[in-house]
């Protein structure tokens, strides 16, 4: 029996090879696929489909429908975009359209292709090349249609942007009682760990999780004594967890409720 012809290799051109187009190039360069010469700002990208499987749209999501729309149609080829929160409409008038929104922060190129080649997560819609992509990167796919594409990608910001925010609050109470930053990370690191392995719920720790009401009143008269500004970040943190404790709990909405501050 003759041996089975290997695959044939695919290839791919980036439009936008920024952060994120640059760290996909990377990551598929490595996987073995071939990556054509990108389209830059400037460029003229009506001939992005010529000579390759898949073209990449990694502007941003503003000029996205503006860039699909002056591709040259080739019906072989996919047209993709790495927005989390837009559907596939804005990539007509191209037959193949699929989404590609990896679940990864993507600091720079050379870091950003490191991640999404270890066992990353993405959110896929459309043709199935966006699956054959992901398991060139060896990574995990589920697929987010149309309707929940702006959700799913609100959850990606709360779990990512809104973290980075809720690090800096806590930086700043910790400046105020001279502790350092740097001191926290393992607490956070331990934290996400614990979630990984347990749970929201079950990693609740602290104050709210074992009822201690008089501690978390303590907190907030210290920050309304030396940061009053925090105090509406630290009562939605509070408000939150109560949720998370017990979702039926009304109160939960308003920790300063019946307290002074």
């Amino acid at each position: 029996m003759a041996p089975a012809e290997p695959s044939p290799v695919r290839r791919l051109r980036i439009v936008g090879p920024g952060r994120a187009g640059g760290s996909l190039a990377g990551a598929l360069a490595a996987a073995g696929w071939s990556v054509a010469e990108p389209v830059r700002r400037g460029d003229d990208p009506r001939r992005a489909a010529d000579d390759v499987d898949l073209v990449v749209i990694a502007t941003p999501d503003a000029s996205i429908a503006e860039v699909a729309a002056a591709i040259d149609p080739d019906d072989r080829v996919v047209i993709a975009h790495l927005s989390g929160s837009l559907g596939l409409d804005v990539l007509e008038p191209h037959v193949r359209r699929a989404g590609l929104h990896p679940l990864v922060a993507l600091p720079e190129p050379v870091v950003g292709a490191q991640r999404l080649g270890a066992n990353a997560w993405f959110g896929v819609a459309g043709d199935p090349m966006a699956f054959e992509v992901v398991d060139a990167l060896g990574g995990r796919a589920f697929v987010v249609d149309d309707d929940h594409r702006t959700l799913y990608h609100a959850a990606a910001c709360i779990a990512s942007n809104h973290l980075v925010a809720l690090l800096a609050h806590a930086e700043r109470v910790a400046a105020a009682a001279g502790a350092p930053a740097e001191a926290y990370g393992a607490l956070v690191r331990a934290t996400v760990d614990n979630v990984d392995a347990l749970g929201t719920r079950a990693a609740l720790t602290g104050p709210v999780a074992r009822g201690d009401d008089a501690t978390v009143d303590r907190h907030r008269a210290a920050l309304a004594r030396a940061l009053p500004e925090e105090l509406v970040h630290y009562d939605a943190g509070v408000a939150m967890a109560r949720r998370l404790v017990d979702p039926a709990d009304d109160a939960a909405s308003d920790p300063a409720a019946g307290r002074a501050p």
